[in-house]
């Protein structure tokens, strides 16, 4: 039932009255997509507000040169805010999502969410419980760009993931931290040089964490 899967993924709807779970029962549809679809392009309109309870969605920033950066993530039981942030100020979307593996919800037609914002307290705390924390994610972001270093930026990048190796491409790199695939490469090509790590085809086998470690510090 969908009342149940959303109640499972979305505890905060847990305090919702039962008018307001029928009203997102009746109105709400599965969707699904497996991973890889594009679920929304920079400058369209979103015709609805998604609940999603399986996967995640990548939500990138791109540039008019097709450079992508990625802002955050959604998982279940967690919203999307610039989508969020869309539908209230019925503006177009300014990113790209993303379902980074195959993914499955339930959709509420614009309409069905302006007036449980408008008129339901528990999906009001929903749609903006976690925009501080996202709000917060994305500044910070920014002020790495802006100011840190991309030496530094990517040691901390590398020394934050676990694996022996890492699988993980240049481009894939580059497009979490928001620069082109050629400066990580030269900048991986350095660290190698210092004997920090070894380069494989797709993978990056980190020699000496510590080293990095203490670069990303500063």
């Amino acid at each position: 039932m969908i009342g149940t899967d959303l109640l499972a993924s979305f505890p905060l709807l847990a305090d919702a009255d039962a008018a307001t779970v029928a009203r997102i029962a009746a109105a709400a549809r599965p969707i699904a997509a497996p991973a890889g679809t594009i679920l929304a392009r920079p400058g369209e309109a979103l015709p609805h507000f998604v609940l999603l309870t399986r996967g995640v969605v990548r939500v990138s920033g791109i540039s008019e040169g097709g450079r992508e950066i990625v802002l955050y993530r959604v998982g279940p039981g967690e919203t999307c805010v610039l989508s969020s942030a869309c539908l209230l100020g019925q503006t177009a979307l300014s990113a790209e999502l993303v379902a980074e593996s195959d993914v499955a919800g339930f959709a509420l037609p614009d309409a069905t969410f302006q007036e449980l914002v408008a008129g339901a307290p528990a999906f009001r705390r929903l749609v903006f419980a976690n925009f501080a924390e996202r709000l917060r994610e994305i500044v910070a972001l920014l002020e790495d760009i802006a100011f840190q270093r991309i030496d530094r930026r990517l040691a901390a990048f590398l020394t934050q993931r676990s694996g022996a190796p890492l699988s993980l491409t240049h481009q894939a790199i580059a497009t979490e931290l928001g620069t082109a695939r050629e400066v990580v490469s030269r900048q991986l090509k350095e660290f190698e040089r210092r004997g920090w790590l070894r380069l494989g085809r797709g993978t990056i086998e980190l020699v000496d964490r510590p080293a990095l470690a203490q670069l990303a510090a500063g």
